[in-house]
């Protein structure tokens, strides 16, 4: 009897140790992402100041295409159209491409725009497929056969860009070996709600910090599918659009770099668009974003390892391409949760605390630096910080709270599930024009564009998401159920209480992004039902 209790006690100890090793390494892993972004805040304060221009300007203006790829975008069309036939260009130099796989009524509303141009001297065309092969990659594809300009830029239809778009980025062209110029992103629905607010200031710390740091660092960028300018003799030489991942603009960007193209961002030049505004939409989103840069971290990280670049080049498209994978560790780490409690709880080792409390620490740092980077990415943009302190825990509890929609979308990568490109849906909600205290920074002029005040918000019912299941909503909520017993279990030991604030940051996240993901699934329901009935009648 000895014995057994020997080795059961034997067997506990391993188990007990297995689990506290697995829970530490991936609380180092999503650490060690976490201080990649003190990284990229050290790179971006190093680099603000270096500013570019272009070294010479074009005697005689480049012929340029605008490229406007749709699919079923009724409510944003005719806009998209407008403000691209608007640019400020010589008519003689400018052609507009209308690249529509549009199934719905969408098509007559795209058409008929374009024919109102085209009778205004404006050199657009219509082209209307009906296969959507390749979706997004294969339109724009498609459309190469018919391009007459040397520059082409790229706008999805959920955009809105400036006037002076052209003007304030051809010039940068003079430089032979420039492939691309990408612009930041604005937000026209910024302070719609808490979700708008808190994704604008994930696509902050993504321009703001990420791409200034990259690309003035002398690392590589990528282009973000829409307000961006291409040469198009860089899209030729990296191999063309291809559609076998579904970030095709992650994808063409590595393989133009790779053939030698540099690239260029401009943080000071806004394009204002749409956020997503309800949480299915949003999740779509990043599933499709995250499932895509998982792809193309498997079909590009080989050869950019076995290239002949810099080590520094290759470290940060490793970091780039597979951040997402965090979303996978922190799902894992959060089912650890439990029995990680439990086995510190029960064990008789005294060195299982200290273990438990180095993790906790680990994690803290990967948290902290997370809100770090994107108060650094508001404060540089003139936003208070207060307001932005007090949003940075709702932006801690989103990100964790759609971890379980990202890592399925990282496991499809990983096992190779294909799975349809699939639009985020558009409700032409607009905002304000942004206030001089939010200006882009580092303008290399006194002269930044401003939006037109646009105060007409429409509504429209809830468009459903076919890649938003209900049982993804239904799996985060019984997460957060699960992290409640965890919670209950945490404050009624002292042992495991240390852990308690993140276990109710995760909780608030699993709560918050399943329960608000059911109320727009039962949106989404009555609105279906609404518009039958009205059919019917």
């Amino acid at each position: 009897m000895m014995l057994l209790g020997q080795e059961s006690g034997t067997l506990w100890e391993a188990t007990g140790w297995l689990l506290t090793a697995g829970y530490i390494g991936l609380i180092s892993i999503i650490s060690m992402y976490g201080l990649h972004r003190y990284w990229l805040v050290f790179l971006f304060r190093k680099h603000l100041r270096q500013s570019k221009r272009p070294g010479e300007r074009f005697e005689k203006l480049p012929r340029v295409t605008v490229q406007l790829p749709m699919f079923n975008e009724e409510m944003v069309a005719e806009r998209i159209i407008d403000a691209a036939c608007e640019i400020d260009y010589p008519s003689d130099r400018l052609q507009i491409q209308v690249l529509d796989d549009s199934t719905d009524s969408s098509r007559e509303i795209a058409e008929a725009r374009c024919k109102y141009w085209a009778n205004r001297g404006i050199d657009i065309e219509y082209l209307h497929r009906i296969d959507r092969v390749g979706f997004k990659a294969g339109a724009l594809e498609a459309g190469m056969t018919s391009v007459k300009g040397d520059l082409i830029a790229i706008f999805d239809a959920d955009f809105v860009p400036p006037r002076d778009f052209l003007r304030k980025t051809v010039h940068y062209f003079t430089n032979p070996t420039l492939g691309m110029v990408q612009c930041k992103w604005g937000h026209l629905n910024r302070d719609d709600s808490l979700l708008t607010k808190g994704q604008a200031i994930f696509l902050d710390g993504h321009f703001v910090i990420e791409h200034t740091a990259r690309n003035r660092s002398g690392a590589w960028i990528n282009f973000n599918g829409t307000a961006g300018i291409w040469r198009r003799e860089a899209i030729e030489a990296g191999g063309g659009w291809q559609h076998d991942t579904l970030t095709e603009d992650v994808d063409l960007s590595y393989r133009a770099q790779l053939a030698g193209w540099d690239f260029l961002f401009l943080p000071w030049l806004d394009c204002p668009a749409e956020l997503p505004p309800e949480i299915n939409s949003f999740k779509s989103q990043q599933h499709r974003w995250t499932k895509g840069s998982i792809q193309t971290a498997k079909k590009l990280l080989p050869r950019i390892f076995t290239s002949n670049i810099d080590l520094r080049i290759k470290i940060e498209a490793f970091f780039h391409l597979t951040a997402p994978m965090v979303y996978l560790y922190v799902t894992l780490l959060a089912l650890l949760f439990y029995p990680a409690i439990y086995v510190n709880l029960n064990t008789t080792g005294s060195g299982r605390l200290t273990g438990i409390l180095l993790g906790m620490t680990f994690f803290a740092l990967g948290t902290v630096s997370g809100g770090f980077f994107y108060v650094i990415s508001q404060r540089v943009q003139k936003r208070g910080l207060l307001s932005t302190l007090a949003l940075i825990p709702m932006l801690m509890a989103i990100g964790i709270g759609i971890a379980v929609n990202n890592a399925i979308a990282v496991l499809e990568a990983l096992i190779g599930h294909d799975s349809a490109f699939v639009r985020t849906p558009k409700y032409n909600v607009q905002s304000p024009p942004l206030s001089p205290s939010s200006a882009p920074i580092s303008p290399p002029t006194s002269h930044t564009h401003i939006s037109p005040p646009q105060t007409n918000k429409k509504r429209f019912g809830v468009i459903a998401i076919p890649t938003q299941k209900l049982s993804i909503c239904l799996l985060e909520i019984a997460m957060g159920v699960y992290l409640l017993e965890c919670i209950r279990l945490s404050m009624i030991h002292s042992r495991t209480v240390v852990s308690l604030p993140f276990l109710i940051l995760f909780a608030a996240g699993y709560w918050y992004v399943g329960l608000t993901s059911l109320w727009w699934h039962i949106q989404a329901w009555r609105s279906s039902r609404l518009s039958m009935a009205q059919t019917a009648s």
